[in-house]
């Protein structure tokens, strides 16, 4: 049986990793996976997270199943922490959540669940985009389109183009759009970007899907979702997928969420109904660990303070890094080519340097 499988080659992130690790350099450094590290190169647990571990390791009595959708804390703190407090798709029972393994689990569940909505659904992606999301997403059977969005002489989003791509989408496509921190670019879309985007989408009958995995590492938790929030008001329906991997370092814990808002409390129940069904063809429950831990984060007003000023700390950190990073090449004889690093948000840049040259 096993003769008829053929060797893959290796992941190019996930094999860099395994390179780097075999190197025995001593003055080697990590620049491939996304994984925010400090000074001593670890990849930090924080303080409210800690605490949040020690408490739940008090309280938990039992190890069955948690609950299909994971906590209700988790869930509704996630739509909180994504819409902010009081928005109308909350107060109006139009917003969901379902706890997922990760962002992955949550890519995977929605495009599953939308692939269930048509047949052959169209999803348009950026180029460039996330290496998984294809992979990800054609797996469920979603087709493919790409659109331009990072255009590497201008060192930021050609929008013009990404404009005139995306006014061919027809009725019922889907467009994927990083809510912040865009992997692998680290070019943000701006307000009046993401105004523009939304209507085009319902002049179109197009629907936003948006993978937003590092809130609160760009400009801060609440100007982070503001594009995420303004086609939450401004669209009828809307698809996404969160990581707590990042905002909330719990990488190996795998942590995230697929969120629908829909038109009535009826379809978004609905949409629920399905996002489990998909689960449960694929992993049945969730993980109950890290959703307990931010579960325990996000509903205690003092680790969620504390959470909160830790991510600040992390963002302003990355902040001064990447001024940092560009003095110092400045300082080396740059000539100021490298300057625009310092405007991008988040962990990823593209250097503008040929793949010979990074090998």
């Amino acid at each position: 049986m096993f003769e008829q499988l053929k060797p893959l080659a290796a992941d190019p992130i996930l094999g860099l990793a395994s390179a780097y690790q075999l190197d025995q350099n001593s003055q080697k450094v990590d620049l491939g996976a996304g994984v925010y590290k400090d000074e001593r190169g670890n990849t930090p647990i924080m303080a409210a997270v800690a605490q949040a571990q020690r408490q739940w390791l008090e309280q938990e009595t039992t190890k069955a199943y948690s609950a299909p959708a994971g906590p209700e804390g988790f869930n509704q703190g996630m739509l909180a922490l994504l819409l902010g407090e009081g928005h109308d798709a909350l107060k109006t029972h139009r917003a969901t959540s379902v706890q997922t393994p990760g962002g992955c689990g949550a890519l995977r569940i929605a495009a599953g669940m939308l692939n269930r909505c048509r047949e052959h659904p169209r999803i348009w992606v950026s180029t460039p985009t996330w290496a998984n999301h294809i992979p990800l997403l054609g797996s469920a059977g979603l087709e493919l389109v790409e659109y331009p969005y990072y255009d590497s002489t201008l060192h930021g989003i050609h929008f013009d183009a990404m404009m005139s791509a995306l006014a061919q989408v027809a009725a019922g496509d889907l467009v994927l759009l990083h809510g912040c921190c865009h992997n692998p670019s680290g070019a943000d879309l701006t307000p009046d970007q993401w105004q523009s985007l939304a209507a085009v989408f319902n002049h179109r009958g197009a629907r936003p899907f948006i993978d937003i995995a590092y809130q609160g590492l760009g400009e801060g938790l609440q100007a982070d979702a503001w594009g995420l929030r303004y086609l939450a008001d401004s669209c009828p329906e809307l698809v996404v997928a969160v990581s707590c991997s990042k905002n909330f370092g719990l990488y190996r814990e795998r942590v995230g969420a697929a969120m629908v808002i829909a038109e009535t409390p009826v379809l978004a129940d609905t949409c629920r109904g399905q996002l489990l069904n998909v689960a449960r063809e694929i992993y049945s429950m969730p993980p109950s660990y890290g959703g307990a831990l931010v579960d325990i984060v996000l509903n205690n007003d003092e680790l969620a303070q504390q959470w909160r000023s830790e991510l600040m700390d992390v963002r302003q950190r990355i902040v001064n890094l990447r001024t940092a990073f560009v003095e110092q090449l400045n300082g080396a004889g740059a000539g100021g080519q490298f300057d625009y690093i310092r405007a991008e948000k988040g962990m990823f840049s593209f250097l503008g340097i040929a793949p010979e040259q990074v090998k």
